[in-house]
């Protein structure tokens, strides 16, 4: 059985606002961002033609613009709009973003992670 070939950004630094009190979301804070795009075809035979694959460069990109937009309450909602944001890629059939956000003292980060499909 073949295992689904897929896309992965991990780590991404992110700056955002975000959380429930105003006061969390008066100023930005640097969230961490892993993202795995699942293709609508193969990433085998691609004959080095970006083209035929997905740019994960302009992927990040675009979820910096995401990030950096408005303010939000929930991680759950910026995990849910990246992951959209994502999906307006061509040849992306699915997405799994994790956001780990450090807000809680003595942990090392809270996370959520959010799966969309096309």
């Amino acid at each position: 059985m073949r295992m689904p070939d897929y896309i992965q950004v991990k780590g991404l630094k992110l700056s955002t606002r975000v959380g429930v009190p105003d006061e969390e979301r008066a100023t930005p804070q640097d969230i961490a961002v892993d993202v795995t795009i699942m293709p609508t075809t193969d990433l085998s035979g691609l004959n080095d033609d970006i083209e035929r694959t997905i740019d994960y460069f302009q992927v990040a990109e675009a979820l910096k613009r995401v990030a950096a937009e408005g303010e939000r309450k929930l991680i759950e909602t910026l995990a849910e709009d990246l992951a959209k944001a994502t999906l307006e890629f061509e040849r992306v059939e699915a997405v799994t973003v994790t956001i780990r956000k450090f807000i809680l003292p003595e942990t090392d980060w809270v996370s959520v992670t959010v799966s969309l499909p096309r």
